[in-house]
């Protein structure tokens, strides 16, 4: 997954489309200049909250396996690049994604994100 701006350089594109082909995650300098300011203007009670007990038990509803790929996602990475990582099959990943998105109640990859990282599974605060 990635951004980059259509006024790049066709080398700096080349190198976003190898990165992201490979799993990993692409963000343009000035979209990750932006994000940061975005993240550092808000309250750091939204920044840095505590898991909450909820947050905490949600985890524990996840099979032994599905916490190491959930940190995955949280880290940005794609199904292949986990399936890669964790010697898996992409169609296994997507598989474990789902089931984690359904059994912890969400409807998507960035929330599920946020619930790991809250939870302090992905050791960032």
């Amino acid at each position: 997954m990635g951004w980059a701006l259509k006024y790049s350089h066709p080398d700096d594109l080349a190198r976003a489309l190898h990165a992201a082909v490979g799993g990993e995650p692409v963000l343009a300098p000035s979209v990750t200049r932006r994000l940061i300011d975005t993240v550092t203007a808000l309250p750091t009670t939204l920044r840095a909250a505590p898991p909450t007990p909820g947050e905490r038990k949600l985890t524990e509803l996840l099979t032994e396996r599905e916490p190491e790929v959930l940190v995955l996602v949280a880290r940005g990475l794609s199904n292949a690049r986990i399936a890669s990582d964790l010697g898996l099959s992409e169609a296994n990943v997507k598989s474990r994604v789902n089931r984690i998105l359904t059994r912890l109640g969400l409807d998507n990859r960035a929330r599920a994100a946020l619930i790991a990282q809250r939870a302090g599974l992905t050791g960032t605060p």
